[in-house]
């Protein structure tokens, strides 16, 4: 396969019925799954992911994104070890300043220096190295063999350079077009050689967005609100706006959904990610990989607020019958 393909499935259904649809993933063909990390679901990713470490054989698996706010450093090393003790190989732990999960615990994001102390924090807890928290020495007793990659999950300039400096690499929030994808590389190579770092070495996830069906029907995402007073454009953050001025794309922070024509949504749908019947998405992906230099993915189904856990089997099914296949040949 040219492209790896992960796959964001939310935790809206019951464990037993949730793994069996990451079974599902495995089966479709999929490269790995990330779970979200939201504590008010009434879910812990921690336990899906381990539940469903040991009921796949090759699928990876992850969390997409914890938080360092609502857990601490320590018990997110601790977690990241037991699950590649698990499904050794298989598994990443990737971090951000927290969104979703911080708002409902009533709490703000991590701050930039704090969400960088962390990282490396976390990095070398499993690396089987000491730290230390609040002058008080901390060494994991037990740490993963191998290499247990540090991920930041990044959709702005600040994160993506803080990445570079600090993590294994990126999930990045930044389109597909070519001229967005290199702006946020030039970001990502600069927080890694003010870090001494090689770019080269950092891994690379495209977050990216996909609505499979009639082209005209999905390409009226942009023109729709993701909750009230936060324009689906500008979820999860309004770096989509950032980087869709590189493509020659200019919107307002503030705008107006409605506002954007229909011609206009289906560019931006076209530079962001994969909108249309499931061969112009497998399309649209080969292109990606030829123009931009994308190899793998984490695909980001469509939502808003209101349907934020409603489980992707559409998508499931489309990769299956025709995206997977395309790819493979």
């Amino acid at each position: 396969m040219t492209v790896a393909v992960d796959i964001r499935v939310p935790m809206g259904l019951p464990l037993p019925a949730l793994i069996d649809f990451i079974r599902g993933c495995e089966e479709a063909g999929f490269h790995g799954v990330g779970l979200h990390d939201h504590h008010h679901i009434g879910r812990d990713c921690y336990v899906v992911l381990g539940i469903a470490a040991a009921s796949t054989s090759r699928l990876s698996l992850y969390p997409v994104t914890s938080n360092t706010v609502t857990r601490h450093p320590l018990v997110l090393a601790a977690l990241a070890n037991s699950l590649a003790e698990v499904a050794p190989g298989r598994t990443c732990i990737t971090l951000g300043p927290g969104f979703l999960s911080v708002e409902a615990a009533g709490e703000s994001r991590a701050a930039i220096d704090d969400l960088r102390r962390a990282v490396r924090a976390i990095r070398t807890l499993l690396a089987g190295e000491t730290t230390e928290f609040k002058g008080v020495p901390v060494r994991l007793r037990n740490h993963p063999g191998g290499t247990l990659p540090v991920l930041l999950t990044a959709s702005g300039p600040r994160l993506l350079e803080l990445a570079g400096e600090v993590a294994d690499g990126a999930v990045m929030l930044v389109g597909l077009d070519p001229q967005m994808v290199a702006a946020a590389r030039r970001h990502l190579a600069a927080g890694a050689e003010r870090a001494g770092r090689d770019p080269k070495e950092l891994l690379e996830v495209f977050i990216t967005p996909i609505a499979v069906g009639d082209r005209a029907v999905v390409c009226q995402w942009p023109r729709q609100w993701f909750r009230p007073g936060q324009p689906w454009l500008a979820y999860p953050s309004r770096s989509n706006l950032h980087w869709l001025r590189y493509a020659g794309v200019d919107l307002s922070p503030g705008h107006d959904p409605m506002s954007i024509s229909e011609a206009q949504a289906e560019e931006i749908c076209d530079r962001l990610g994969l909108f249309g019947p499931a061969e112009y998405c497998a399309e649209r992906l080969l292109r990606a990989r030829e123009e931009a230099g994308v190899e793998r993915v984490f695909l980001f189904p469509a939502h808003t607020a209101a349907t934020s856990y409603e489980l992707p089997w559409a998508e499931v099914e489309a990769f299956r019958r025709v995206i997977g296949p395309r790819l493979r040949a």
